[in-house]
């Protein structure tokens, strides 16, 4: 396994038995403890993954030993070379697991995300698309017993939306969805289309990691707030008080409004919620940039000018440009049901292209 740095995984496996014995005293401080701990909860998978491949190897050895035998019952060399070829499976299967263990972790791939989809191209057909994914995403959430939150959303005249952006709970929630930041495209025949022309349409989809108050400082002299008198699709769900609250940051010129809620208070704090978010993914992708230096990943460039998806209803077929994968079950995947089969395969792409990267 001469891709694996089996130095590092002694240091590892080193410093996780340093870790134990230290654990394993009387006069820690519970906030000692949980430190060690939350270390020793990092570092145990890798050992583990370091063990099982240990293993795998002497028995591969112990096998062919016995195969090479000459002076070996034969009967004994034939289960031998039986048992041989499950054996290797096993050990590339454990040897991918260490070395994923190995990979740099991103922090925020735990945390609830940020939602954002926004029409496109294509008037009236585009926000309709705009609904579509949104109800796409959030029966994937339900699925998977995240909770979706609805935090401000545009209405379109036909159906669908103009903007939408949720709030998605739950663990693991970006981890799953990161890699669907970019452009959604559609080609059907809108239900406005008498003649059965197929239109181009298209859809921004945004997925942000979660951001806590702790992860980005925000002054009060680098805000810019107004309150001003809501107002709702043809003039309803009009608010007759200034609870609208439009906030502008501004070192970034990064500009939130929430309207929702008839409290300004909730909107206010529904917007910095959002506005962290932003803030807290501009500098993730800032420090991402400039390790990878001109490198861009496959699938995690997270550009949301970069068309990642086309769903073309005539052919029933969803293709994702990144990694040329095309399904032939597009209503399956608008129903939330098929989308994990496109989620797992961007995940899978990644870890191969960065587990290409640690053998370099």
């Amino acid at each position: 396994m001469t891709t694996i740095p089996l130095e590092r995984i002694r240091q590892i496996e080193a410093r996780r038995d340093e870790l134990s014995a230290q654990m394993s005293r009387g006069d820690l401080a519970a906030d000692q403890f949980v430190k060690l701990s939350k270390d020793y909860a990092e570092l145990e998978p890798v050992a583990q993954a370091a063990t099982e491949v240990r293993r795998y190897r002497q028995e591969l050895a112990s096998l062919s030993y016995m195969i090479e035998d000459e002076e070996a019952d034969p009967e004994l060399k034939s289960m031998a070379g039986e048992e041989l070829a499950d054996l290797r499976d096993k050990l590339v299967v454990a040897e991918r697991r260490l070395a994923l263990s190995l990979l740099p972790k991103d922090a925020a791939d735990e945390r609830s995300a940020i939602l954002e989809i926004r029409a496109g191209t294509g008037g009236d057909e585009a926000a309709l698309f705009a609904g579509d994914l949104f109800r796409m995403y959030q029966r994937y959430a339900d699925d998977r017993g995240w909770r979706v939150e609805m935090m401000s959303a545009s209405a379109a005249e036909m159906g669908g939306f103009k903007e939408v952006i949720a709030s998605i709970t739950g663990a693991g929630v970006f981890a799953k969805l990161k890699f669907e930041s970019g452009v959604h495209r559609v080609q059907r025949v809108p239900v406005t289309e008498s003649g059965g022309r197929i239109h181009t349409s298209a859809a921004t989809v945004a997925v942000l990691p979660e951001a806590e108050e702790v992860d980005v400082q925000i002054a009060d002299k680098d805000l810019r707030i107004d309150v001003y008198r809501s107002s709702g699709p043809g003039g309803q769900s009009v608010n007759t008080t200034d609870s609208a609250v439009r906030i502008v940051h501004i070192p970034t010129g990064t500009v939130v409004i929430q309207q929702d809620e008839k409290s300004q208070h909730k909107n206010k704090e529904k917007a910095m919620k959002v506005l962290r978010s932003r803030l807290y993914e501009a500098e993730r992708a800032r420090l991402a940039n400039e390790r990878s230096g001109a490198r861009k990943s496959m699938v995690g460039s997270g550009d949301r000018s970069e068309r990642i998806r086309t769903y073309n209803f005539p052919q029933g077929r969803v293709t994702d440009h990144r990694i040329n994968l095309t399904l032939h079950r597009l209503p399956e995947i608008l129903e939330g049901g098929g989308l994990e089969e496109l989620v797992s395969a961007l995940i899978s792409e990644d870890e191969a292209e960065r587990l290409a990267l640690l053998s370099e």
